[in-house]
């Protein structure tokens, strides 16, 4: 089980909580207002803090950074105000979990974190941070986006996997517990990591990994309570989640993107038989930049972690997609394959 340190300004609160969880070993409750610092490597940073005044924001801060130089996962408990609560977690890089479904939900987190794979380089986590940091800043903030912003983030990605390999890219950002982040995070660097394995040109290199890193920009006109909803998705609120690809392709549509990138953008979830989504798309209608992008987008959904859900081992999640003949283009699959071998646990971590 992981380490989870709990940190609270309500002591006879955590402690009930710590009972909830069965009073598991590894749960360590700090005092907001005492006079230490937290000490130690926990694998999982639960914020249990019902009065998030000013002070309280900057104790917090200090506390987790105290113990978060390796990357720990955060996650706010929401008492009140969950508008409220999302910004406040945003300064703290943190994600919000509803105070009421903690007890349910943190043993899967737990588990999550003991099984994950090995801590990350430094060099991956300062990387994956200053990442996180511009999509927060770039896609999430409620501006324009530009081909100049969007070249941008693709060259924090693309310097990335140069210095720290797509094995620690991997490992880093799966410690993310902002799915969204994560995601669009994973698809941006497995799409660097396979152009550079096709041998495409730097020109193409950064073109691929632009459109992956655009892929899922239209998320961010989901509702928040879908996209951190922390189970799956019902009919309706799938319909909704699934309207993604086509307001990301109006979002971006006249701003100076070029045709290929707003295809990515629009029909990453077409296969090649027709089943897929907005347009259902087939065969020669899909794009060869749109069939590389999708073949990184599946692969990572497969090996990310939700809280209804594991993650899949590279063996596991690769075996899904070969076995997807005649929704994806098997000759991508096959060459998509030692990207997917760099960051098999069993692997050190090879570069792209």
């Amino acid at each position: 089980m992981a380490d989870l340190l709990l940190i609270t300004d309500d002591l006879r609160h955590a402690e009930r909580l710590v009972r909830d969880l069965d009073g598991r070993e590894g749960c360590r409750i700090h005092d907001l207002y005492g006079e230490a610092e937290p000490a130690g490597h926990p694998s999982l940073i639960v914020s249990d803090v019902r009065d998030l005044t000013s002070e309280a924001l900057v104790r917090l801060r200090r506390c987790v950074d105290a113990v978060h130089g390796q990357g720990v996962p955060h996650l706010l408990l929401v008492h009140g105000h969950a508008a409220r609560a999302e910004i406040q977690a945003r300064l703290l890089g943190a994600e919000t979990l509803p105070a009421a479904a903690a007890a349910r939900l943190l043993p899967a987190r737990m588990r999550d974190r003991a099984a994950s794979p090995p801590p990350a380089s430094a060099v991956a986590v300062r990387h994956a941070r200053e990442a996180g940091r511009f999509l927060d800043a770039a896609f999430f903030a409620g501006d324009p986006i530009t081909p100049t912003l969007a070249d941008t983030g693709t060259e924090l990605v693309a310097r990335a996997i140069h210095e720290a390999g797509i094995g620690a890219w991997v490992r880093a950002v799966q410690r993310f517990d902002d799915v969204t982040h994560q995601h669009i995070l994973l698809v941006a660097g497995l799409s660097a990591a396979f152009a550079c394995r096709l041998g495409l040109s730097p020109r193409d290199r950064h073109h691929l990994a632009k459109a992956a890193l655009l892929h899922d920009v239209g998320k961010t006109k989901i509702p928040a309570a879908i996209l951190k909803k922390p189970a799956r998705l019902d009919r309706e609120e799938l319909r909704i989640m699934r309207t993604h690809a086509a307001l990301g392709h109006a979002m971006l549509a006249g701003s100076g993107f070029d045709p290929a990138t707003l295809a990515v953008v629009r029909s990453h979830h077409e296969m090649l038989d027709g089943s897929g989504y907005p347009d259902g798309l087939r065969g020669g209608q899909i794009p060869d930049l749109v069939r590389l992008v999708t073949i990184g987008d599946i692969y990572a959904a497969l090996i990310e972690r939700r809280p209804y859900k594991s993650a899949l081992t590279e063996a596991a999640a690769l075996a899904i997609l070969t076995g997807m003949t005649g929704r994806l283009d098997a000759d991508l699959v096959r060459a998509f394959r030692p990207v997917a071998d760099a960051f098999d646990p069993a692997a050190t971590g090879a570069t792209a």
